[in-house]
């Protein structure tokens, strides 16, 4: 029996005590622990997560999308799981009532499929109308010229807009201040012609 004053005393897992013992160091057996392993740094794979951007003209009354504008990313062109998800987005618009504009200012990789053969350009325009297909407009275009101006496709009676894209690149470069931000002693990526190449350099000694 033990009253309230008693004392409970538990039995510890891991003790610590300083013997008061001497020992020969000769004889002593205790282990002496070694450093610990510093550590690598290394990578693990995590899923990635792309945002992908584009505009949608819509009706106001009825929220109905008449126009999507996508701008491709190196992600929508390059061989994989974003150029499929892209292409298979593509065909629903197309399938759809919707009007298509794309835009393609890369130089890189395969463009994107165009029946009735290959239009070689450097950058390219597709201005899909759906009451039209399966034609469409195809602005095609290399670096030394203008990017074309086109005509917005809207519902059947509205003011459909012309698009000068290259006065909106140009007004947005010259406010961020791209100019001070761009290295053009490097190379460009991917490498451009040898004619391009020149007409490059002439451009860059005018300005």
């Amino acid at each position: 029996m033990m009253d309230d004053s008693s004392v409970l005393v538990g039995i510890p897992d891991v003790t610590i005590a300083k013997s008061l013992k001497t020992t020969d160091k000769k004889s002593s057996n205790l282990a002496i622990a070694a450093p610990p392993a510093k550590p690598i740094t290394v990578n693990i794979p995590v899923p990635e997560e792309v945002h992908e951007s584009y505009l949608e003209v819509r009706e106001v009354a009825t929220g109905e999308v008449i126009t999507v504008i996508e701008l491709l990313s190196p992600k929508n062109k390059r061989p994989g799981e974003g150029r499929k998800a892209y292409n298979t987005k593509r065909q629903q618009v197309f399938a759809s009532s919707t009007h298509l504009v794309e835009i393609d200012l890369l130089r890189g990789s395969e463009p994107m499929p165009i029946l009735g053969g290959k239009f070689l350009s450097d950058y390219r325009i597709l201005v899909s109308r759906s009451e039209l297909r399966p034609q469409a407009e195809l602005y095609a275009f290399n670096l030394p010229e203008q990017i074309p101006a086109f005509v917005l496709p809207l519902r059947k009676g509205d003011i459909e807009p012309l698009i000068d894209l290259q006065s909106v690149i140009q007004d947005l470069f010259d406010r961020a201040g791209f100019d001070l931000a761009i290295d053009y002693t490097a190379q460009p990526v991917p490498p451009i012609a040898e004619a391009d190449s020149d007409w490059v350099s002439a451009l860059l000694q005018t300005r």
